[in-house]
């Protein structure tokens, strides 16, 4: 069967994505890792033959409705999950905006975090229940101790013990002007779908600068401790270049966004944050939180907020990192609760004995027919993608000399260009841990296109 799957933020979704490949792989199908806009490429061109097209998210606007329509009309069938996922207020309320009849009616399967989505996805959406599975997230399967030695020591990271601070004002550090995203997010028709969207979009965005100010003086007064450093990590959906300034001359200060932000939490001490799905992570890594929250939010994301400690001020903040710190030092494990927060359970389903990746493929084979497994000549799909790139070279050049003629260029900072070696080794190192003895045969069909499949 082909799967296509696909990759908005690779920091967030890549290794997944990857997970979910592998043991496609091996079990004889054919695996695309894209972006979406290179499978809609090949689609067009009826290149590339039908198969599973995998998104992380239903967002119900005209254009998605029009493209997923156009897989549809193809004989594709579409499956997701909803990457962003609502995990860090309570209850599910991307429900009504992230989804919509259409949207829930155009795909075969609809694959959910836990049992608070799987349940409202299934009251907003009861026609289409049957077609909502509570796999859990491939995601959520990467925190396990049962990839622990997938995860080396991240580049870059400091030679000393270090505090990561998880940066979440992507509202107001965004790469684009807060406007422009206002445009989108109407354009997508979430403001008519959630009234109060709106209302909440200005508040956050007040909110983030107010935090930033106070993040970078706490940052500031805890360089001064000298006993660590601190890794500051902006969401990716943030602007790294802000930080650099806000922060420049800090000692003991690192702005790094590299890779998965799980290698970075395992070699931390602790993790400082303020309404971050890493939270959640940290929670089920066992790994010491500092919730700061320097004064009273009205638009506060709640789950993520009530975990680990909560620090009011820089003083409280400086006082409860240095008791972490010497805990640590002292291996004294008293500053982490071995129980999970029941808020937690609802959130994130882990199923023990099977990965949430293993049945999301399961659910995908038994959706499959002849026609999802006729064969794509890849070579020609290749040639393809070449050619675009090229195209798309021009493109860039003629927007960067000449903007207010051909708009102006912006740059994919969510989907870099990947690394083949580093492809590789993560792929042997899912093989060699899942213990599939399978060669699975990786191409590079393009900088940010990817396939997969198994040679018997």
């Amino acid at each position: 069967m082909n799967i296509y799957l696909d990759v908005e933020t690779a920091v967030r979704e890549l290794d997944s994505k990857i997970l979910l490949g592998v043991i496609a792989a091996s079990r004889g199908h054919e695996i695309i890792i894209s972006h979406k806009t290179e499978i809609l490429r090949g689609m067009n061109s009826g290149i590339l033959s039908p198969g599973v097209f995998h998104n992380k998210s239903l967002t119900p606007s005209k254009d998605r409705i029009a493209i997923s329509q156009s897989f549809i009309d193809k004989g594709f069938i579409i499956t997701a999950i909803d990457e962003e996922g609502g995990l860090v207020d309570h209850g599910y309320k991307p429900a009504t905006y992230r989804f919509s009849n259409i949207s829930v009616e155009q795909a075969s399967a609809i694959f959910t975090w836990g049992p608070e989505d799987t349940e409202t996805l299934k009251k907003v959406y009861s026609k289409h229940s049957s077609k909502i599975f509570m796999t859990g997230s491939p995601r959520a399967d990467l925190w396990k101790t049962f990839f622990s030695d997938y995860w080396n020591t991240p580049n870059g990271a400091p030679n000393r013990n270090f505090l990561l601070v998880s940066s979440n004002f992507g509202l107001a550090n965004n790469p684009r002007y807060f406007h422009k995203m206002f445009k989108m997010y109407k354009k997508l028709g979430m403001y008519e779908r959630d009234p109060d969207l709106m209302d909440k979009h200005f508040g956050i965005i007040s909110e983030n600068y107010q935090n930033i100010y106070e993040f970078i003086k706490g940052i500031k007064q805890l360089s001064k401790i000298n006993k660590f450093d601190i890794v500051v990590r902006p969401h990716p959906a943030e602007n790294i270049e802000p930080w650099k300034v806000f922060l420049d001359g800090v000692p003991n200060v690192h702005i790094i966004r590299e890779g998965s932000i799980t290698p970075w939490l395992k070699e931390s001490f602790a993790v400082l944050h303020n309404g971050c799905t890493t939270a959640l992570e940290a929670t089920f890594s066992k790994k010491p939180i500092l919730t700061f929250i320097p004064f009273k939010h009205k638009f506060s994301r709640e789950v993520a907020n009530e975990l680990g400690f909560i620090v009011k001020s820089v003083e409280e903040l400086i006082d409860k990192v240095n008791v972490i710190f010497n805990a640590k030092k002292f291996n004294d494990s008293k500053e982490v609760s071995n129980q999970l927060p029941e808020v937690l359970t609802k959130k994130i389903y882990f199923d023990e004995n099977e990965l949430a990746a293993m049945k999301m493929i399961k659910v995908w084979e038994s959706l499959s027919n002849q026609k999802l497994s006729k064969s794509t000549n890849w070579l020609k799909f290749r040639f393809l993608l070449i050619i675009m790139s090229l195209r798309d070279s021009i493109v860039k050049v003629l927007k960067k000399l000449f903007p207010y003629i051909f708009g102006f260029y912006e740059e994919n900072h969510k989907f870099p260009p990947l690394n083949k070696e580093h492809i590789l080794k993560k792929i042997v190192s899912f093989q060699k841990i899942l213990g599939i003895k399978d060669k699975i045969e990786l191409k590079f069909l393009s900088e940010r296109t990817i396939l997969l499949k198994c040679i018997k």
